[in-house]
């Protein structure tokens, strides 16, 4: 679980907004969810006493004690450090309570790349196309071949951590690829041989992390939203 304050990285509405659906939530709390990590947020001093006692120690004690050992330096900080560390710990450090673990297994390198991604919702155009990020893109299944959707069709463009592109709808996945630039030719006049080829595309499987299902439920789950809603 993390403890924090109230940045905007994990939680935030937007200023002066009275509609829930113009209410923002973070990706990056979402991106928790999905790891099995909870987010708990204050504003209040308080309520993270340790942290804040840490940083009275750096900001306050630790000017002294480097003034005290005559550093003038960054390179004579950077040797002082670990002894003033260890002399901390030794003093304020507190053994665990439990030595069992509470990790959770580890996620594959491919379940990475799909979690830590930047997912937004689109709707299929009139040309069977989406725009994300300014281009547009197209649908293809998992043998390069095209999908051609209904306009209108909401899906979420999943961009991994890698930088691979997929659109999800309900339980099916497809790749997306760039839509060419119209070039100015004639395809009565101007022949010219196809030079591209269908690639296979590695599609997640229907049960990958991001799911449009799942995102909403997350969005209406956001404690900000709920509040409004019972105002």
């Amino acid at each position: 679980m993390f403890y924090t304050d109230r940045r905007t990285v994990f939680e935030y509405r937007k200023s002066g907004s009275q509609d829930t659906a113009d209410d923002s939530f973070t990706q990056f709390g979402y991106a928790c969810k999905q790891l099995g990590v909870q987010i708990e947020t204050t504003s209040i001093p308080e309520a993270k006493g340790r942290i804040e006692r840490l940083n009275q120690t750096v900001q306050s004690r630790l000017p002294v004690e480097l003034r005290l050992e005559g550093v003038t330096s960054i390179e004579q900080a950077n040797e002082y450090l670990p002894r003033f560390i260890a002399e901390y710990n030794a003093k304020f450090a507190l053994s665990p309570d439990s030595i069992a673990s509470v990790f959770e297994a580890q996620p594959t390198a491919e379940e990475i790349d799909k979690i830590l991604a930047v997912v937004a919702t689109r709707s299929i155009d009139n040309g069977h196309s989406i725009r994300f990020d300014n281009n547009y893109y197209r649908t293809t299944n998992k043998d390069g071949v095209p999908v051609y959707l209904y306009k209108g069709t909401k899906g979420l463009v999943i961009k991994t951590f890698s930088g691979g592109l997929f659109f999800s709808i309900g339980d099916d996945v497809y790749a997306m690829e760039e839509v060419p630039l119209h070039e100015r030719t004639s395809k009565n006049f101007d022949f010219k041989p196809s030079e591209t080829k269908p690639r296979k595309v590695a599609i997640p499987k229907p049960n990958h992390p991001w799911r449009l299902d799942n995102f909403i439920a997350f969005a209406k789950k956001q404690p900000h939203r709920a509040a409004m809603q019972v105002m």
